[in-house]
């Protein structure tokens, strides 16, 4: 079989129906063309900020065969992988660590990246061939290695067989449907203490005046785009340094070109739809929901639990989804029904003695890493230990 092998500065350059023919069977959303193409367009994941799309693909007699999702790093801010400590120590060993080529979702903390593959072609071959295509790359343009971050499980085992990357463990908290049929029947896996306790947090909304409302697709009014941004960016500047990875357009551009896996929840003061006090930015794809952002213009006492909890779990239990991710960080979300669950990245480093170094000590983080899962874990407010969320 002849394949032709080429490096795209941006997704564009790809038609849209063929990158989706290879991305829309995926579990995860934040693979498809419309979501890549405009983190680029939006000027969000551009090279001025550190993001240099470089995405290989592979053609057979003309048709797309197979993709990697890929961008050229000078930092690692937006990754969500904290790897500035193996940069410390690159530098202190007298090694580049940057530039880097990272495979990622730019500033999505969700599991679910792979290479996009034909399931027509030989997925070992093809892999094993980018994965090559890959290190000349790197060789060729002075990278110190590639990345990969947020791995899906299946697509690490395949990685796992024909090559031998440093795999890194770290930690998310998921929720899984147990086939619940109602929030009741999530509340009831909860010790007395705990169910009371949410029980509570859910009322002091209804006492304090606000109504919850959902928004799906064709349904969400064109003005609320423009307005997560808005709840956004007073998230970024309260809590992250008014860091924000995302522009405005980013947003606005969702409503022509990706509002149909967009689940909104906002909360309002007597039921004025014009103006929500805070919204819960979400997205929905098959069995998964995926938790993104979220703002508010007043604090309110369990608002937070609410919009970015307690109203999408319902929604997912009416809906039949799986698998609610609701985002980066915090241990909080554990005592509400989210355990500790690994995640993965594969790192592959060109630098021989920097390579081996880390080899070296990766099991000895691997091993540290699960120990802090099972003490998190240890403490989960349910009555019996809930199913295995473990991706091992």
């Amino acid at each position: 079989m002849t394949y032709e092998l080429s490096w795209l500065g941006r997704i564009a350059d790809v038609d849209r129906d063929e990158w989706n023919r290879l991305a829309d069977p995926l579990k995860t959303p934040f693979l498809e063309w419309d979501w890549l193409n405009n983190l680029e367009r939006s000027g969000s994941a551009i090279p001025q900020e550190g993001w240099l799309p470089s995405h290989l693909v592979a053609r057979r007699s003309g048709q797309l065969v197979a993709a990697a999702p890929l961008y050229i790093k000078g930092h690692s801010y937006g990754e969500f992988v904290f790897d500035h400590q193996w940069a410390d120590l690159s530098h202190r060993m007298g090694i580049e660590y940057y530039p880097k080529l990272v495979g990622m979702t730019p500033f999505t903390p969700a599991e679910g990246y792979q290479f996009l593959l034909d399931p027509a072609e030989d997925a070992v071959l093809v892999t094993q061939m980018l994965l090559q295509e890959i290190d000349r790359f790197c060789d060729r343009h002075q990278l110190s290695g590639s990345h990969f971050l947020f791995v899906d499980p299946q697509w690490r085992s395949l990685v796992e067989s024909i090559d031998n990357p440093i795999v890194w463990k770290h930690h998310s908290y998921i929720w899984s449907s147990q086939n619940y049929q109602t929030f009741d029947e999530y509340l009831a896996g909860f010790n007395a203490n705990q169910r009371r306790n949410i029980k509570r947090e859910r009322k002091s909304i209804g006492n304090s005046g606000l109504v919850f409302k959902t928004w799906t697709g064709d349904q969400i009014p064109q003005a609320y785009f423009s307005k997560i941004y808005d709840f956004y960016s007073s998230t970024c500047d309260k809590f992250w340094g008014g860091s924000k990875y995302l522009t405005r357009q980013f947003f606005v551009n969702l409503a022509h070109e990706f509002a149909d896996r967009v689940v909104l929840f906002t909360a309002h003061l007597d039921d004025d739809d014009r103006h929500p006090l805070a919204l819960s930015f979400c997205v929905h794809k098959g069995d998964r929901l995926y938790g993104r952002y979220w703002g508010c213009q007043r604090e309110i006492d369990n608002l937070h639990f609410n919009a970015c909890y307690y109203e999408p779990i319902a929604w997912a239990i009416d809906r039949g989804v799986q698998i609610f991710d609701p985002g980066a960080g915090g241990q909080h979300k554990c005592r509400r029904g989210f355990p500790a669950t690994p995640n993965y990245s594969l790192h592959r480093f060109c630098h021989p003695k920097f390579d081996r170094i880390l080899r070296v000590y990766i099991d000895e983080i691997n091993q540290y890493e699960q120990a802090q899962i099972d003490a998190i874990n240890q403490d989960l407010p349910f009555t019996q230990k809930p199913p295995e969320l473990s991706n091992d």
